[in-house]
């Protein structure tokens, strides 16, 4: 189930009132956009909003910070990677690929190494396990 649940537009027994209803006894955050008092399907958001059972929806940032999700600006520290690291050669091949590009996809890193799947897997494991590199969405991988 996700973390919040918003609500646009509903009558007062449309479907989106029941996965309201099911959201807020579950104990999620439900979030209602309220539209024209006139308006027949704002009647839901408006009832929802009126009965404390969903917070009321004005913009991104509200919901955000409602949410706990602010992005926190971190300063970043860039760290030294080990000194006497002991690499293996198939290791000491995958760094020396991504010495040359900021970021490669693990398909790349493949052709580009001429060594066979499950030892890029292999070296690319360790490497991470030793934080000489970081996996990044998409199957990405960078040095660190």
């Amino acid at each position: 189930m996700s973390d919040a649940t918003i609500v646009i537009e509903t009558a007062t027994k449309g479907g989106s009132m029941i996965t309201a209803e099911l959201a807020y006894n579950y104990n999620r955050d439900v979030f209602a956009v309220p539209g024209k008092i006139t308006d027949h399907k704002s009647e839901g958001c408006i009832k929802l909003i009126q009965q404390n059972k969903a917070i009321l929806f004005y913009d991104a940032a509200q919901f955000m910070e409602a949410m706990g999700w602010e992005e926190k600006k971190k300063n970043k520290i860039k760290k030294q990677r080990e000194l006497f690291i002991q690499l293996t050669d198939d290791e000491k091949i995958i760094v020396a690929i991504l010495n040359e590009k900021e970021m490669m996809a693990i398909d790349e890193l493949y052709l580009k190494s001429t060594l066979s799947s499950s030892s890029v897997a292999a070296a690319i494991l360790n490497l991470e396990m030793n934080n000489v590199i970081v996996g990044l969405p998409g199957k990405m991988y960078r040095l660190v």
